[in-house]
């Protein structure tokens, strides 16, 4: 959990299970795909019930509040023929029921039809994105790349994001 708590991520390796990861992809390759994935997939009865399971897997749990919730379920699909950059970045926008008037949120837009926002730090900061990797995700093949401890800086713009990479080097966890 040291890690966690200093580099801002940690890697739990078999939280779902071969049998389980064979039925998630069963879900994938039926699912309506267009473009390079979805951020709806928690619509499908399936993605609800794997976000309520990693809630219960002993990895998670330690990790997650006791009363954690789901929000959003992204799909990437990524492949040899259909792959693409992602620039240094932190993921700043989350989804919402309605549009608030406050000055605290800002970046307001619509994707794949539901409404987004950039909240404040103080809401970003009770979030855990926990990502399950269906596939394999070498370095070579888009792995997601991270840096280690950028979570205490709270929003950076891109001169800073990038000046903290280059002290403190991504990696691919």
């Amino acid at each position: 959990m040291r890690r966690w708590e200093i580099d801002g991520f940690v890697v739990i390796a078999d939280v779902v299970g071969d049998h389980a990861s064979d039925g998630l992809r069963a879900h994938l390759d039926s699912f309506a795909q267009t473009g390079a994935g979805s951020r709806n997939l928690l619509r499908e009865p399936w993605c609800r019930g794997l976000a309520c399971d990693l809630r219960e897997r002993p990895g998670p749990v330690a990790l997650l509040p006791r009363d954690a919730v789901a929000v959003q379920c992204t799909l990437f699909d990524k492949s040899p023929a259909k792959n693409w950059l992602v620039a240094l970045h932190q993921d700043l926008s989350i989804p919402v029921k309605r549009r608030v008037d406050s000055s605290e949120c800002s970046g307001w837009s619509e994707k794949e039809g539901g409404l987004y926002v950039q909240p404040p730090v103080e809401v970003l900061e009770q979030l855990v994105a926990v990502r399950v990797h269906i596939d394999e995700c070498p370095a070579k093949s888009g792995a997601l790349r991270v840096v280690p401890g950028s979570h205490v800086y709270g929003r950076l713009d891109g001169r800073a994001s990038k000046k903290l990479r280059e002290e403190r080097r991504e990696v691919v966890p």
